[in-house]
């Protein structure tokens, strides 16, 4: 009889099943939307990537257990700022509840009307969300309508892996002669 390999695990396991996912490196983003009276609203996720480039289409994943779920759901724009490093503080703040995660920011309104936040290393609008149930979330799928990102900057986006946020800690020499 063969030993159960205890890297093994029941993949139903929650814990174990979340340890796993951490161990795939993500960026980090701030969602955000405006709720049908206006008020701006936004969630820091790790659960963002491109699904298409024609046309251009973006998704994230939401818990429908979430208190934002609803604005997220009903919104007809949403924005995706993708972090810094240097912006570990907006990521804590908009993963945090009980209190108004704008209040000391100031946010400018992007062409769709969307809050964006200040110094994010690039910024997508999308309209025409559309959702799909998948488990526990639902995943949200949106067209790039705007894109804020300067070419020529580069800047460290702020890394999530294994449970804390990291650093690339990498020589960006390579991307000037990639670019030449």
């Amino acid at each position: 009889m063969r030993t159960p390999d205890p890297r093994t695990t029941d993949p139903t396991d929650q814990h174990r099943l979340r340890m796993a996912l951490g161990r795939f490196a993500t960026g980090v983003a701030v969602v955000t939307a405006r709720s049908r009276s206006g008020m701006p609203v936004g969630m820091t996720v790790n659960s963002f990537t491109s699904v298409s480039l024609d046309p251009p289409l973006v998704l994230f994943c939401a818990s429908r257990r979430s208190s934002l779920y609803p604005v997220f759901a009903a919104a007809d724009a949403f924005g995706v700022n993708i972090l810094r490093e240097s912006q570990i503080a907006e990521s804590r703040r908009f993963a945090s509840r009980g209190f108004d995660r704008f209040a000391t920011l100031r946010p400018r309104t992007g062409r769709t009307g969307v809050p964006l936040l200040p110094r994010a290393l690039a910024t997508l609008e999308c309209v025409e969300p559309r959702r799909l149930p998948a488990g526990d979330h639902d995943v949200l799928i949106g067209r790039v309508a705007a894109i804020e990102a300067d070419p020529d900057e580069i800047d460290q986006p702020l890394v999530y892996y294994a449970g804390g946020y990291r650093s690339l800690n990498t020589d960006f020499e390579w991307w000037s002669a990639w670019r030449e």
